[in-house]
């Protein structure tokens, strides 16, 4: 009888220690703001971080824009190109987009002579490479506000691959490399085609 007692006497001053312990942590504030900041901390680096990625993209994006409708708009002020004026857009592009870099991009510009209602025919093209991305004679879809038949167009396709710059090292490659494309097409202002003279048929 005596042990009974002892013991139930031993598990309420067990219980009530423990009660009394819990109560007190369960209402201690103290360290509380440490907890809160390194909670929050996290959350508003990664807010911060992303405002600044997606207001660089931004910037960039227009950029890309404008050196894409700038290269369409010199060209259409021409009425005959060669080889050297057109691989000569490269550095437009690079000017166009400082003081971004573009090491990474693809640039395609196609003279299209417009034969019907929403469609072309290629009469040249090159690329950053150096190369004919599209061959002459093939068709080419066109807006249909650019659709007046007899008339020449240029087209300016311009892909930039921008890098993510603040969080790029914890993504993977694929991840924090965004593509940004914009495609301009621009009437001839001269004459009825702008013609290549070296470009090949």
């Amino acid at each position: 009888m005596m042990k009974t007692a002892a013991a139930n006497l031993k598990q309420r001053l067990a219980t009530r220690f423990f009660n009394s312990r819990l109560g007190a942590l369960i209402g201690d504030r103290q360290g509380i703001g440490s907890v809160e900041f390194a909670i929050i901390i996290p959350l508003l680096l990664m807010g911060y971080l992303g405002a600044f990625e997606i207001s660089v993209g931004v910037g960039v994006s227009r950029k890309v824009a404008h050196a894409s409708s700038t290269v369409a708009d010199l060209l259409t002020q021409k009425k005959e190109v060669s080889i050297s004026t057109l691989d000569g857009m490269k550095e437009v592009v690079r000017a166009a987009m400082a003081p971004y870099s573009v090491d990474n991009y693809s640039l395609k510009i196609t003279g299209i002579k417009v034969s019907a209602a929403g469609k072309g025919t290629v009469v040249w093209s090159r690329d950053e490479a150096g190369k004919a991305p599209y061959k002459a004679g093939t068709t080419a879809d066109i807006p249909s506000e650019l659709s007046l038949v007899d008339t020449f167009v240029v087209r300016s396709e311009l892909l930039v691959r921008h890098n993510l710059m603040l969080m790029s090292p914890t993504l993977s490659k694929s991840t924090h490399e965004i593509p940004i494309s914009k495609t301009y097409y621009y009437q001839q202002r001269l004459g009825e085609q702008i013609t290549c003279k070296d470009c090949p048929a």
